[in-house]
């Protein structure tokens, strides 16, 4: 390690030459004209792009100033073409958005494109102040008695990274032709996508460990000592991880399925291995449930076989209306309403008999969970309107007076006083 340190004191003494320290401020200075030109009142209508290749110009005439005098240039000219890629790169991100998915083409460029040209650039600019050969010799210390080294460490990130990374399309076409030719559920290809990354993963990791040298009785020894962790320490997390995997193989929470949480429908939008995250349509909100919270709690789904559900709006009218015409007109509102399901066809029952109107209630399906309570708002409504056509009273709690006399035998209700 003090080796390595060493290298790294020595790059100081590169900085500190004149012709770098003139390259540097060249590069510094076209970057700050390129800002400063976006303010520019005559520049204004520029595209945001354009900026960039006038700043790339002006690095360019100043490299070959430099190099008509006969001064070093190299380092301006490494900077020049990285600057350059990197605007290749916001270029292309406009082309990715056109052939992925936004979250696709993030999801390459935060993962792939953008860290190898990072991991370059940074190798460049190693090799123009050092040697990459002597810098990946340097000795890091031991690690179950081996020696690492800087160059075997660094390929053992870089394949870390990569099967971690490239793992998940392989796994993903692996599965779906496994899906394809048993016909398993989508829950099950999901597990399976799970399991074999997870898998991937597992056997880099191993395969890191050979590269590097290590003694396989070490790497069984911290196999057993993440077992044991895994026992006590995080328990919790495991559990976690089993309860997903179990929820992904036997499909019973799977994603686009509405749950009923705390009398609130909820999505399942995505099943993840510790956690599932469900959004909730009222107040826009992603909830994450541990997994095995559906192990140890009921939980009711509306979209098991289908989205089909069967909603309700109670209502009350007055005594004098005749039950079997309340019923019949609370039957055609509802089937009047767009989002109301004909089949099966609304039903009106009559439930009770209260202290001041009859209570009837509405039952309706609908095709999607989710919007149930603008489906019973909209329903209620056309009940109000319909009520008030027909001249239907809703009725609200009255209350009668009546004047007591003491003693109790000689009380006459309103009707009969003077």
């Amino acid at each position: 390690m003090k080796q390595l340190i060493l290298e790294v004191l020595g790059w100081l003494g590169y900085l500190e030459r004149h012709s770098v320290v003139v390259q540097l401020v060249l590069v510094a200075l076209c970057v700050i004209g390129t800002r400063l030109a976006r303010r520019h009142r005559l520049l204004r209508r520029w595209p945001t792009a354009g900026y960039v290749p006038l700043g790339l110009v002006l690095l360019g005439l100043s490299s070959l100033a430099l190099i008509s005098a006969k001064q070093p240039a190299g380092l301006a000219l490494l900077l020049g073409l990285l600057w350059l890629i990197w605007y290749g790169l916001h270029l292309l991100h406009y082309q990715l958005l056109h052939w992925l998915p936004p979250a696709r083409a993030h999801q390459l460029e935060s993962r792939l494109l953008r860290p190898t040209f990072l991991l370059l650039a940074a190798m460049a600019l190693i090799s123009e102040v050092d040697s990459l050969n002597d810098l990946a010799v340097a000795q890091l210390g031991e690690l179950f008695g081996v020696e690492i080294k800087a160059g075997k460490l660094f390929h053992a990130l870089v394949m870390i990274y990569l099967v971690v990374v490239g793992c998940g399309p392989p796994a993903a076409g692996l599965a779906w032709l496994v899906q394809r030719a048993v016909g398993m559920s989508e829950g099950s290809r999901k597990a399976m996508e799970l399991m074999l990354r997870y898998a991937v993963v597992a056997i880099g990791l191993v395969a890191v460990g050979v590269h590097l040298g290590l003694n396989t009785t070490a790497l069984i020894a911290v196999a057993g000592g993440l077992s044991v962790g895994l026992g006590f320490g995080i328990k919790e997390v495991f559990s976690n991880f089993v309860s997903g995997l179990w929820l992904l193989f036997e499909g019973s929470v799977r994603p686009g399925e509405v749950l009923m949480l705390d009398g609130d429908p909820c999505e399942v939008r995505r099943l993840g291995l510790r956690a599932t995250l469900l959004w909730r349509d009222r107040d826009n909100a992603e909830l994450l449930i541990p997994n095995q919270t559906f192990f140890t709690e009921a939980a009711t789904t509306y979209t098991a076989s289908d989205r089909m559900r069967r909603s309700q709006v109670s209502i009350g009218a007055a005594y004098h209306h005749d039950p079997s015409e309340v019923i019949a007109l609370l039957e055609t509102t509802a089937r009047q309403v767009a989002r109301v399901l004909p089949e099966p066809a609304p039903k009106a029952l009559m439930l009770s008999y209260g202290d001041y109107e009859i209570n009837y209630a509405l039952r309706f399906w609908i095709s999607n969970p989710m919007d149930n309570v603008g489906i019973c708002s909209e329903v209620n409504q056309a009940i109000w309107q319909a009520f008030k056509e027909n001249k239907i009273e809703i009725p609200f709690p009255q209350q009668v007076e009546y004047s007591m006399h003491w003693p109790p035998e000689q009380h006459r209700t309103n009707s009969r006083l003077p």
